[in-house]
């Protein structure tokens, strides 16, 4: 039985600030408008344990897997008025509201083609806050939207 080949390395790692965020609201097409962040974090996925004793043994416990707790996605963006994730933002923390929608983070090269892209589904904003106002600092104002999510999946291109 002929074992295949492993992929050769295709070069570096891929630099993390060449990236774009892609909201599909009711499964429609991305809109142009709020594909730009600053930065987005809290990609990640970690497994719920629960201990259980093993009849006699009290050297160890085992530890059972029980569910997949997500991280919170959070964008930080350049303050954006009238854009429609600003809307939909509106919609649910002024008027509890909520229109979950699909996300997209893909990496990019250096050529603008994704190199690995993480699904977040059913998404729905949670917090929003606005960095601080400044008199004497002559700074863009930051937006920091958290989302939640029902699943995530990852996307190895």
């Amino acid at each position: 039985m002929d074992v295949p080949e492993p992929l050769p390395l295709t070069g570096h790692p891929p630099l993390a600030f060449r990236f774009g965020v892609f909201f599909f609201a009711g499964g429609g097409q991305s809109n142009s408008i709020d594909t730009l962040f600053q930065k987005v974090s809290g990609i990640g996925a970690s497994v719920q344990t629960a201990p259980v004793h093993e009849g006699g043994q009290n050297l160890y416990l085992q530890q059972l897997p029980q569910a997949i707790q997500h991280d919170n996605l959070v964008l930080e963006r350049g303050l954006v008025v009238g854009s429609p994730l600003a809307l939909e933002l509106d919609a649910a923390l002024s008027l509890f509201q909520f229109s979950p929608s699909n996300v997209l983070v893909s990496l990019l090269d250096k050529t603008s083609t994704p190199v690995a892209s993480w699904l977040f589904l059913n998404a729905h904003p949670v917090k929003w806050s606005l960095s601080a106002l400044n008199a004497t600092a002559n700074e863009v104002v930051i937006e920091t939207i958290e989302l939640t999510y029902q699943s995530m999946q990852p996307i190895r291109l």
